[in-house]
């Protein structure tokens, strides 16, 4: 595999960048700064970067495939987002010491998010799916942070994983009723903690090490193929473009003055060429 150049896609500030994903309707890429709440949507090719704050934590947007805007899973739960507007559908977390993390839509177009307790307690995370409707499903407990998530090329198979616990795990899918397994411990890394992750058509993972400067490619099996050394301590996420590059997104909270001014591109998105293509994210159905 010929790994291109690391480069800077968007230089920012960002305190928790997260949740890139490609929307097909407009070719641009949207994520998003969980801890400030804000929306992005970029648009690479011109150089032009629209923001929306929605007032909350936001942990992801996905793009509707049928509807204006996007579905998001925020503090409250979940909800949709147009023009900026947010509409919490789903108040599903209305205790104030809990929030939605990452999501992603399956192949189906079913939003999937972690929730987590703000101080992390270990067992009270948990994984939901929302179809658009109201109240969403609980579909897995016994968590911490659940994280990154994604499915293989052939949608039985789903990944998951727990930042705390240190694990990627993966899980049989059932595409057709929206169901899993048990997750089972797939990969762990050395230095950080796993965060966002992305899956390609050969069936490898990228992972962002938060903490550890890197996003490593894992086989199917677990099996580390790669590692991508990052300019920044807290890579957070990652997602590929149509044309197979990665885009990394990075964070700037919780580092001190002397770590920032050691990694100036902190809070930035980065780019990288890969040789490879990413298994297409779904768009929201509902």
């Amino acid at each position: 595999m010929r790994i291109g150049e690391l480069q800077v896609a968007i230089r920012v500030e960002a305190e928790i960048g997260e949740g890139p994903v490609f929307d097909s309707r407009t070719g641009q890429m949207c994520w998003v700064d969980l801890a400030n709440g804000y929306h992005f949507q970029s648009d690479l090719a011109r150089g032009v970067e629209r923001r929306w704050s929605l007032g909350t934590v936001l942990g992801a947007a996905a793009p509707r495939a049928n509807q204006p805007g996007f579905a998001v899973a925020v503090a409250e739960g979940f909800g949709l987002v147009v023009d900026g507007v947010l509409d919490v559908v789903d108040p599903v977390l209305p205790a104030s010491n809990t929030r939605m993390n990452d999501a992603k839509c399956d192949p189906l177009g079913r939003m999937w998010a972690g929730s987590t307790t703000l101080d992390f307690v270990p067992g009270r995370g948990a994984l939901h799916r929302w179809d658009g409707v109201s109240p969403s499903t609980l579909m897995y407990e016994n968590l911490t942070l659940p994280n990154g998530l994604g499915w293989n090329a052939e949608a039985n198979t789903m990944y998951l994983a727990d930042s705390k616990a240190g694990t990627v795990m993966n899980a049989n899918f059932d595409l057709e009723h929206g169901e899993i397994g048990e997750f089972r411990p797939l990969a762990t890394i050395d230095s950080g903690v796993p965060d966002g992750l992305a899956v390609d058509m050969d069936g490898c993972l990228w992972v962002a090490a938060w903490g550890g400067s890197a996003i490593h490619r894992f086989d199917h099996a677990g099996r580390l193929m790669l590692t991508i050394d990052m300019p920044v301590s807290q890579p957070s996420s990652c997602a590929f473009a149509p044309d197979g590059t990665l885009y990394v997104t990075s964070a700037r909270a919780g580092l001190d003055a002397a770590t920032l001014r050691a990694e100036p591109l902190a809070g930035s998105v980065f780019r990288i060429a890969t040789g490879t293509r990413g298994v297409p994210v779904a768009a929201f159905g509902a």
